[in-house]
């Protein structure tokens, strides 16, 4: 039973990991682009608009409780740090904690929570751009250790 528990729990990890890091792709590769052509109170007023669409309960489940899912994997994977699936069990584990959410609590939530509380024209101008450049650094390393942790997680639980 403890084998299915660690693939059941390490394979639930790794597509939600994946999942999580999709929408970060997205993010990086065509959203953040789009929404830097336009002008600052229009690109501003979008993003603060995704800010608010995003809470609902499937992204919540899959963020969230993928991160639920992570510890478990890594608690599941340091019973077996001699074997090659505890040890990228653990590693994909802390790569999501690490990289997905504890960048988004650290990082780009506080600057979410800064362009929301703007309301004046000049402030939202003058800090658009670096907004964007800040926040979407920060979300290419929430994509690539998204992708990292579903990677890691998945080859946990096909060689366990």
């Amino acid at each position: 039973m403890g084998s299915t528990w660690f693939v059941v729990t390490t394979g639930a990890a790794a597509v939600g990991a994946g999942l999580v890091g999709g929408v970060f792709f997205a993010f990086s590769t065509f959203v953040m682009p789009a929404l830097a052509r336009l002008t600052p109170d229009r690109g501003a007023d979008a993003m603060r608009s995704i800010n608010i669409a995003v809470i609902t309960p499937p992204f919540l489940a899959a963020f969230v409780g993928t991160a639920v899912l992570a510890v478990a994997a890594a608690v599941l994977g340091a019973r077996d740090l001699g074997e090659a699936s505890g040890a990228l069990a653990l590693g994909g584990a802390l790569a999501y904690l690490a990289g997905v959410l504890a960048v988004t609590a650290g990082y780009n939530v506080p600057r979410n929570d800064r362009l929301a509380a703007l309301a004046d024209h000049a402030q939202i101008a003058a800090y658009w751009s670096t907004y964007q450049q800040q926040w979407t650094r920060a979300n290419h390393v929430r994509t690539f250790s998204g992708i990292l942790a579903a990677a890691s997680l998945t080859a946990a639980a096909i060689l366990h």
